[in-house]
């Protein structure tokens, strides 16, 4: 018995040092599936809710596919193994398109990819001579694990959001609209050049293109390939809102100095939930903003059957000038590159109102 001890130890030992490859497999393929299917089912609520229902697909994707591959490789772990392969080259090839210079975010995505590639390719080895558990159960721990977080993850989030996008108030009004803020009092341009100019590529205008809409030749079209500094003073004296007529439905030759961009200050102030002021304040950093009550992307401040979420506004990053201030419809303030232009980024330029609004209503 005291020889046969240590060779039972030794088998031990060797049984789990064979298995670690894929404990580990499983445990990235675990932790990588459920922050994109978190990241997904969140972003398809607060970005993708718009418009036809295939607008919230996209952001399902980056989780469909790693929970296809999680469910594949933890049956059979070589094809898995390949698969996570396959989708490390196209991400290398997106990122090199893309010019991904953020190596931590690479190495971090991608380095993932690609060691759950390596590390199934490993368990695939090992099952050659694998005797499966046996209840069924037990051989499918693993991935029913994988199925019942992403579950879990989808009913969580969907409890949190759906009663939000779900009472979103909009009274279709697109004109000028007077907006009483906390402390805070203005007109919003209409709907046209002034408010979400949609652009031919299907995006809106970058930070950078507006502020140099004036700068010669007057536009949007090559703003964001000019190699200089962009600053708060130039959103001021060629920015597009400047050109606006006023009634801000058209962009005219000339400076006409009626409309701005919004401070972040004035947007944060500005939002709203359900047609009342939503109470927010701006402590001058990032972040989520203190507000009475959680703002919502509804009229008349924002339209809720377009893409954005986002309200670019007059200010300058003073630690970076080639970032720029722009405020979430839920009362998050971040900062980001100027050039940088997406579907989810709009504006809407203001104006001070004439004082005799008297009782002007809001939103028209």
């Amino acid at each position: 018995m005291q020889r046969v001890t240590p060779i039972l130890q030794r088998a031990c030992r060797m049984d789990w040092q064979s298995r670690l490859p894929g404990l580990l497999a499983s445990a990235l393929a675990l932790v990588s599936t459920g922050f994109w299917w978190y990241w997904g089912m969140g972003e398809m609520y607060f970005e993708g809710w718009w418009g036809a229902w295939y607008n919230r697909l996209p952001y399902l994707i980056p989780g469909t596919a790693c929970l296809l591959i999680a469910l594949v490789a933890v049956t059979w772990p070589r094809t898995g193994g390949g698969l996570a392969l396959l989708a490390w080259v196209g991400f290398t090839i997106f990122s090199v398109l893309v010019g991904l210079r953020n190596m931590f975010v690479y190495l971090t995505l991608g380095g993932a990819l690609f060691l759950i590639a390596v590390l199934f390719w490993l368990e695939g080895r090992r099952r050659r001579t694998w005797i499966p558990p046996l209840h069924w159960w037990q051989r499918h721990a693993t991935l029913l694990l994988i199925v019942g977080m992403c579950l879990v993850i989808t009913v969580g989030v969907s409890t949190y959001y759906l009663p939000v996008v779900l009472t979103r108030e909009d009274d279709g009004y697109r004109g000028t609209s007077l907006i009483r803020g906390n402390g805070v009092t203005l007109m919003w341009a209409p709907e046209g050049p002034g408010w979400n100019w949609l652009q031919d590529y299907g995006g809106y205008p970058s930070w950078k293109m507006l502020a140099l809409y004036g700068l010669e030749p007057i536009g949007l079209d090559d703003k964001n390939d000019l190699d200089r500094t962009v600053s708060a003073g130039d959103m001021a004296q060629t920015g597009l809102c400047a050109y606006l007529n006023a009634d801000g439905t058209e962009l005219m030759d000339t400076p006409q100095d009626i409309w701005r961009m919004p401070t972040t200050e004035e947007v944060v102030h500005s939002l709203v939930r359900h047609g009342e002021n939503a109470g927010c304040a701006w402590d001058g950093d990032t972040g989520m903003m203190d507000c009475d009550r959680l703002p919502d992307k509804e009229t008349p401040l924002w339209t809720p059957d377009t893409a954005p979420v986002y309200y670019w506004t007059a200010d300058v990053d003073p630690d970076d000038a080639d970032f720029a201030y722009y405020v979430a419809y839920n009362g998050a303030v971040q900062t980001t590159i100027n050039r940088g232009g997406n579907p989810r980024h709009g504006y809407r330029c203001v104006k001070e109102p004439p004082p005799d609004t008297g009782e002007f209503p809001t939103g028209g």
